[in-house]
């Protein structure tokens, strides 16, 4: 495994390759994504830590996430199963070590959560972490607080984001221990932060667009349902294919061609 350097213009290749892999299968990808999101909520509900048990797992998931992405390159079924692949295929040591993973990503989401307090008074923290919910009337008073908070969080999460990028497939896939693995993952996304940059511009674009979208339903749906039946899916589709597109990142940012050991053989990627 080595690290690659790449041009700013490798963002944007790497946003059409996401779209194309999602396009191998996307129902599949759709399916899965909202497998996911329906075993979030289930497991949200257990109480106390429902809320911090998506934190602890998230690294191991996204290990499924890019597992489900190799197989629908080389042309293979994508199950729902698959989401729990870095748990269970590379061995009890790798299960742990996704796990310590999923502690760091734990404590470190956790403190960004915390650091909203200082906008809100820990409206948002009690929201996410404790599973309070704040009154409609409590939220409608503080509104711009909590907007100010949830802006804190988006930067406060930032290198929490930057840490777990590749660190869950280079433990799985490479066996590189997760301390290693975070500063890999640190270094791959600084070197190449022109290219991430470009990359996180399209996806934010594509958001944007759907934004709009979403405006003009509303304006024409007059119902909430019609409304929802027609963004619902965009969201899903949009959000699946963010998804595919960190294989792609993987895939541009380490040669692996040398490393015999790990299972990330599939055809190449269009533009690699």
């Amino acid at each position: 495994m080595r690290l690659i350097e790449v041009p700013a213009k490798a963002g944007y290749v790497w946003f059409r390759q996401g779209i194309w892999v999602f396009r191998r299968n996307p129902l599949a990808f759709m399916m899965l994504l909202i497998a996911y999101l329906f075993a979030w909520l289930v497991v949200s509900l257990v109480p106390v830590v429902g809320t911090l048990l998506p934190m602890l797992f998230a690294p191991g998931i996204s290990v499924g996430f890019m597992v489900a992405s190799r197989n629908a390159i080389g042309g293979k079924p994508v199950y729902p199963t698959v989401l729990a692949s870095g748990f269970r295929e590379h061995g009890r040591r790798i299960a742990l070590d996704l796990l310590t993973l999923g502690v760091v990503n734990l404590v470190l989401v956790v403190g960004a959560f915390a650091l909203t307090a200082i906008a809100d008074g820990g409206l948002i923290f009690r929201s996410a972490v404790l599973n309070i919910d704040p009154e409609p009337t409590e939220m409608l008073a503080h509104a711009n607080e909590m907007a100010i908070a949830a802006a804190v969080f988006a930067i406060a999460y930032m290198p929490v984001s930057v840490l777990m990028w590749f660190s869950p497939v280079l433990v799985a896939w490479h066996d590189v221990p997760p301390a290693k693995a975070l500063f890999f993952s640190w270094m791959a996304l600084w070197r190449n932060r022109w290219a991430f940059t470009v990359y996180a511009l399209c996806w934010a674009l594509v958001q944007g667009v759907l934004g709009i979208i979403g405006l003009q339903v509303a304006q024409l749906a007059g119902t909430p349902l019609l409304m929802l039946m027609v963004l619902a899916p965009l969201s899903i589709a949009t959000i699946a294919m963010i998804y595919c597109s960190f294989f792609a990142t993987y895939r541009g940012c380490f040669d692996t061609a040398n490393d015999t050991g790990a299972p990330t053989a599939a055809p190449e990627l269009p533009g690699d």
